[in-house]
């Protein structure tokens, strides 16, 4: 039986976050709203949980999900490099709704689908996904509907498709947005648009040289591939996790595309050491009572546990988003992609699609 619980209310906040957490520990799925549409998503680095994620859209492990953090420094840990330009797109655009699909860091293990390597990453701007995410660490997350459907702008919506499949549902009252997350390949030596989104192509064209589709050579195709897998046309619904045009939430509705990177919790990141459960390398879902040492040099290649300090930075990012909402019910301008869904995030991590959101 489903448990829901309304963001609007500091109690029922508390206790739906606590009642997330648990859930998220144990393998099982919860919805949360993003700063695009609600993400449907579960512990990037349970191979079987994010395996039920898949499932309960309806899609395959060629569209891996994309990967949400809370923090920058959790995307760090989930990344080999951004390349030139990468991390000004995230000083510019983070939280809020870019996704970017970069090379997964090859120590960590973990299971997102067919990533080929690659991660594709979104923190996203709402204040209930934060506090989310910050507990748990990096989730897979996809966007809230049955793959095929229109991503869920409100909590209703995502019950009506998902139902029981669910265990925690987070209404944060309706989207913003509704618009999926931009999604940039950062594989190659030139950032990629893979999937245009809320944040529109002149603005990070004054933050980076940046490419389209059409515009980048053949050759410039992430491992020799065409495009992100798992990323669908604009405006499809590619299965959540793959950076679609018009579901992603975060990590969460769209396809990624063929030449992108994959998201935390994507089989690309899943190169490395096993360190699912890990709260070090998986977020920070430590078992009951343990806690992950952090920057333990005993533990090489997992990243930092997602519940130590943010650099001053993320911390102002994040009370920003929480002081513009509070309530935790919208993000910065209404991307629907709360999970965005990146297939090369998936590639290299995820989640491959934002609800990703």
């Amino acid at each position: 039986m489903s448990e829901r619980y309304d963001c609007s209310d500091p109690e029922q906040r508390e206790a739906g976050i606590a009642a997330a957490v648990t859930a998220v520990q144990k393998g099982e799925l919860v919805v949360l709203p993003t700063d695009t549409v609600y993400g449907i998503g579960a512990d990037a680095f349970t191979p079987w949980a994010v395996s039920r994620l898949l499932a309960a859209k309806g899609r395959g492990r060629n569209m891996p999900p994309p990967v949400l953090v809370g923090t920058v420094r959790a995307a760090n840990a989930l990344v080999a490099e951004m390349g030139p330009f990468g991390q000004d797109l995230v000083d510019q655009f983070w939280p809020g709704g870019l996704t970017l699909v970069c090379r997964a860091t090859p120590t960590l293990s973990w299971d997102l689908g067919e990533t080929r390597g690659t991660v594709a990453v979104r923190m996203p701007l709402h204040a209930v996904a934060l506090d989310l995410l910050k507990k748990t660490g990096p989730m897979a997350v996809s966007s809230a509907n049955i793959t095929g459907n229109p991503a869920a702008t409100t909590a209703d919506e995502a019950v009506k498709q998902l139902g029981d499949l669910v265990s925690v549902y987070l209404d944060g009252g309706p989207c913003p947005g509704g618009v999926a997350s931009t999604i940039i390949d950062l594989t190659g030596s030139v950032p990629r648009l893979l999937r245009s989104g809320a944040i529109p192509m002149d603005r990070l064209r004054e933050v980076a040289a940046l490419v389209t589709g059409e515009e980048a050579p053949a050759s410039g195709s992430v491992n020799g591939s065409g495009g992100l897998p798992g990323v669908p046309p604009a405006g499809s619904d590619p299965a959540p996790g793959k950076p679609g045009l018009s579901s992603d939430p975060a990590v969460s509705g769209g396809a990624a595309p063929a030449a992108g990177a994959a998201l935390s919790g994507d089989p690309a990141l899943s190169g490395g050491p096993a360190l699912s459960g890990d709260p070090a390398v998986s977020g920070g879902i430590a078992p009951a009572g343990e806690a992950a040492p952090v920057g333990d040099p005993a533990a090489p290649g997992k990243p930092d546990l997602p519940g130590s300090p943010a650099p001053a930075s993320e911390s102002a990012a994040s009370s920003a988003a929480g002081a513009a909402d509070p309530a935790g019910v919208g993000g910065a301008d209404g991307t629907g992609d709360g999970a965005h869904d990146g297939a090369r995030l998936k590639d290299s991590a995820g989640a491959n699609d934002p609800a990703g959101e």
